[in-house]
């Protein structure tokens, strides 16, 4: 059984961006960033959660500031400070203070910036101008449309993509190997089905199946996973289908309430249970979980869009 101490994720964060994986296109562009930075915009990484836009982002601040990149740059959280005070404050403060030395600029990450306000968001425009010439900003969205136009203008936009299976598993061999960790190749593969391409998940989830006797294998990369009762998901497929909404409904307040999982886990499951089976109207299904998976990425409760969802597979199902 593998020793539990420190997190392995952070363990193993990559240092610099040559360590990173899977991101390729967007590794290129900061490259030639770091070469000359007088050359480098505000930036806008998006791109969904885990697959290194923070990490990236610690990485270029490093890379182009060298020892005193922490002194010079300031790391934000949005989600946890959303209002017009935060922007106000905490940021134009640290902007106007200007004290550069020999470093080209100072930098500021702005992560989840996506759940500020409207008018924090209008705020932020205004100092990206006026910090512009001894400051650069990088902002960090998961969905890039809750981000106001005029700060997508003022920003070169980076797109992450989910990280490669082959990235993903290479990655976590390397870490369980590191670790002395015992793992069979079927149980990294199980959890990067699971992790969706969020490396971050990924070795968390591959942590805990660790600590489990047998280690790192199916049966334990599931439990890590929580998806233990991924099998019910396609149970609530077939009884949606058959009409049974208020049947498939309680096993989703299940899922949900006593064995904890999400709602974008319970949406992964339906999707994968729809390619394992053969339905003549399954790209009318696909359609439908994936209008929900929407709602609830943009925040709808995950509960109610996914009571909505049972009652219109209902109604297809009965055409």
């Amino acid at each position: 059984m593998a020793v539990q101490g420190v997190m392995w994720v952070e363990k193993y964060r990559p240092r610099t961006l040559g360590d990173m994986v899977g991101q390729e296109n967007v590794l290129g562009s900061l490259l030639a960033f770091v070469k000359k930075p007088a050359d480098m915009p505000h930036l806008l990484f998006t791109g969904s959660p885990g697959i290194g836009k923070t990490t990236a982002a610690v990485c270029l601040s490093r890379s182009i500031l060298g020892d005193s990149w922490r002194d010079n740059t300031l790391e934000l959280n949005a989600s946890d400070e959303r209002g017009i005070g935060m922007v106000r404050e905490r940021i134009k403060k640290f902007s106007k203070f200007v004290g550069i030395g020999d470093i080209p600029f100072k930098v500021i990450i702005l992560d989840e910036a996506d759940e500020m306000t409207a008018d924090a968001q209008t705020a932020l425009r205004r100092i990206i101008e006026d910090a512009a010439a001894y400051c650069r900003f990088i902002i960090i969205a998961n969905n890039i449309s809750k981000i106001i136009a005029p700060i997508q203008s003022r920003c070169a936009v980076f797109r992450f993509t989910s990280v490669p299976k082959e990235c993903v598993t290479e990655r976590l061999a390397e870490i369980a190997k590191s670790e002395k960790a015992k793992f069979v190749s079927e149980g990294i593969d199980t959890i990067y089905e699971y992790s969706n391409g969020d490396l971050r998940h990924a070795i968390n989830t591959m942590q805990a199946a660790a600590a489990l006797d047998g280690g790192i294998n199916k049966a334990n990369a599931k439990k890590a996973a929580g998806i233990t009762k991924s099998s019910a998901v396609d149970e609530i497929l077939k009884l949606a289908l058959a009409g049974k909404v208020a049947q498939a409904r309680d096993s989703v307040i299940e899922l949900l309430r006593v064995y904890g999982m999400s709602g974008a886990d319970i949406l992964r499951n339906l999707n994968m249970a729809v390619n394992r089976a053969s339905y003549d109207n399954a790209i009318d299904i696909v359609r439908i979980i994936s209008e929900y998976d929407y709602r609830i990425l943009v925040g709808a409760s995950p509960e109610i869009q996914l009571s909505a969802m049972l009652y219109e597979l209902g109604a297809l199902g009965s055409k």
